[in-house]
């Protein structure tokens, strides 16, 4: 009999392309969002796969709502994907960024404690709860979070921790450092900027507005990362995984190669403005695999200038789409 999953934050980049995978696993996917009559599953549409899968309403952060959901679903495998997700606008809402995350996710664990629950658990943690890395970041490396975001991801990734020896539930969290996909929303600097340089070769006369492009970040690639999540829970016993490429590069050196393919000098297209600089931010994120290539048997597939290929393809697309439409 086929499994049944429930993707937790279904309409963002990593709950679509995760769905995705289950399905082609031939999983029955149920999938939640706060409100799934008013959320945009525009990235589910995007990959062809909306009318594949089980739309609901849940809000992490209400314990009835949660009870209630994993009650009607009654899911094998549990993939909880969602809460606030900018780290720079965690600053100016850290109250909902905390609720979203760590509440969510203790409210979720207490559930399936309550229900004796015998299937397997997966939360979603972050390299932001390690601060800066210079030197690779490993399982054992310790936390040092300089965010409301990576406050609330600690908590999280500590609740997981004691549910599991406490309990003895399946729960798993997977560290995932940055990755990248045409499904961004705009909100992230990625997107920002592989956007901004599309128009920009296609005539726009902006700046390119950005803060501190100094910044070092280990970028990787969301289909392969949500191969890793599932790898995780197919785990004879519950541990948590660094996700990672072990390959640092500066937001310049991105900015630049992003231009670059464009045939631009990015310095003629760039401004840099204080006003998007971080109270607090991480110079250097970088983390170590080693463990996910040696128990999972997983190893990212796409390399930094292949993403970067890859996005901007994407975005000249969606560009001439809009044109023809």
């Amino acid at each position: 009999m086929s499994k049944t999953a429930l993707v937790i934050g279904i309409s963002g980049q990593d709950g679509a392309y995760l769905s995705k995978l289950l399905l082609e696993k031939g999983y029955r996917v149920h999938g939640t969002s706060r409100d799934c009559n008013s959320s945009s599953f525009g990235a589910l549409d995007f990959l062809g796969i909306r009318n594949q899968v089980e739309l609901g309403s849940m809000t992490g952060s209400d314990f009835r709502s949660v009870y209630a959901t994993i009650k009607a679903v009654e899911p094998d495998e549990i993939y909880n994907l969602a809460g606030q997700t900018s780290v720079a606008m965690s600053f100016s809402y850290p109250v909902e960024t905390f609720e979203s995350i760590a509440l969510a996710t203790i409210n979720l664990l207490e559930c399936l404690r309550l229900n004796n629950y015998k299937g397997r658990f997966y939360t979603a943690g972050s390299s932001e709860m390690f601060g800066n890395t210079p030197i690779p970041a490993n399982e054992e490396t310790a936390l040092h979070p300089r965010s409301p975001y990576a406050t609330a991801k600690v908590a999280a990734y500590h609740a997981v921790i004691n549910y599991r020896e406490a309990y003895g539930l399946h729960a798993s969290t997977g560290i995932l450092f940055n990755h990248e996909s045409p499904l961004r929303p705009g909100r992230f600097v990625t997107k920002k900027i592989i956007s901004a340089a599309v128009r920009i070769a296609n005539g726009s006369k902006e700046k390119l507005k950005l803060g501190n492009i100094d910044i070092h970040r280990d970028w990787g690639w969301a289909p392969d990362y949500v191969d890793a999540m599932w790898r995780i829970l197919q785990q004879e016993s519950a541990s948590d995984f660094v996700i990672a490429t072990g390959v640092m590069k500066s937001l310049r050196c991105f900015v630049a190669e992003v231009f670059s393919r464009l045939g631009f000098d990015y310095e003629e297209h760039v401004e840099l403005v204080s006003h998007f600089v971080r109270p607090s931010d991480i110079d250097h994120s970088v983390g170590d695999p080693l463990k996910a290539e040696k128990v999972l048997g997983w190893k990212h597939q796409k390399s930094f200038g292949e993403i970067i290929d890859q996005l901007i393809e994407a975005e000249l697309a969606e560009a001439k789409r809009l044109v023809g439409a």
